[in-house]
């Protein structure tokens, strides 16, 4: 899977590629085809945004479904963590979904 880091306006942490990269990793545990994902980094200038001042959109390509989170917050950790836990819910859904679920009855046929 590729990792594309991508920040408008911003001055990033060192550690935050490192972070970004392990948590994004992790998410190979479920069966959806990812090819890259692109994490695009935002900050206003503003000051009356406060709370909500740095944003985070993921976006995934590849040949399974396109997903794409969003995520603000004080600062880019609070807002890439927003996003992740918002695509780990699409894409468990996905996942769970694609399960081969066969119900059987638990009677005995007569």
């Amino acid at each position: 899977m590729e990792i594309v880091i991508h920040a408008r306006n911003a001055n990033l942490a060192e550690d935050f590629k490192g972070i970004a990269t392990e948590k994004l990793k992790s998410l190979d545990r479920f069966s959806v085809k990812i090819e890259s994902i692109k994490v695009e980094i935002k900050h206003e200038q503003n000051p009356r945004f406060g709370k909500s001042s740095h944003e985070v959109v993921l976006t995934t390509t590849g040949a399974g479904p396109f997903m794409r989170a969003e995520g603000s917050g004080f600062n880019d950790l609070a807002a890439f963590d927003k996003a992740v836990t918002a695509l780990e819910f699409q894409m468990r859904k996905i996942h769970e979904k694609s399960k081969d679920i066969g119900h059987e009855s638990l009677r005995k046929p007569k």
